[in-house]
């Protein structure tokens, strides 16, 4: 059965399907800027997309990497959360994020976190990620402001 192309569904997918929305809406579509994240390929990283039909409008890359205030710590880092801007508003990257949740809960994970964008702070806010007060700063990728967050998720 394919699916109708105004069918909204998560897959886990390989990461180089979301270099592209990673591109366009992460980067301002520069051909030139770096989508790639040097963890994409380890066994432990998370890949899910957001899919209607076959095209990718939602991205979201999960990588082990211990909590900035816990060095020691077991928890997972959100990159490159995007949603395309046809789509957006309609629910579709808290579904993602909902079941990322759910499978890295299912490994165990205690905790996922983030550098988020200021402009999607409320975005997670909504999804019940903790903003850390005091962590603040310009991203040097991006020069754009971005703030830690997290997530317990046991």
């Amino acid at each position: 059965m394919t699916d109708a192309p105004d069918q909204f569904r998560v897959a886990p997918v390989d990461p180089r399907r979301l270099l592209d929305l990673r591109r366009r809406v992460l980067r301002g579509d520069d051909p030139a800027a770096n989508v790639v994240e040097p963890r994409d390929d380890e066994s432990t990283s998370l890949h899910l997309a957001g899919l209607m039909g076959n095209e990718v409008v939602v991205c979201a890359s999960f990588f082990s990497a211990a909590y900035p205030d816990e060095p020691g710590g077991v928890a997972y880092q959100l990159r490159f959360m995007a949603t395309d801007p046809a789509v957006q508003g309609r629910g579709f990257g808290a579904k993602v994020l909902v079941e990322a949740e759910h499978s890295l809960r299912e490994r165990g994970v205690p905790r996922i976190w983030a550098y988020a964008r200021d402009t999607a702070l409320g975005f997670y806010r909504a999804m019940g990620w903790t903003v850390v007060a005091g962590s603040e700063f310009l991203s040097a990728e991006t020069a754009l402001p971005h703030t830690v967050i997290f997530k317990a998720l046991s």
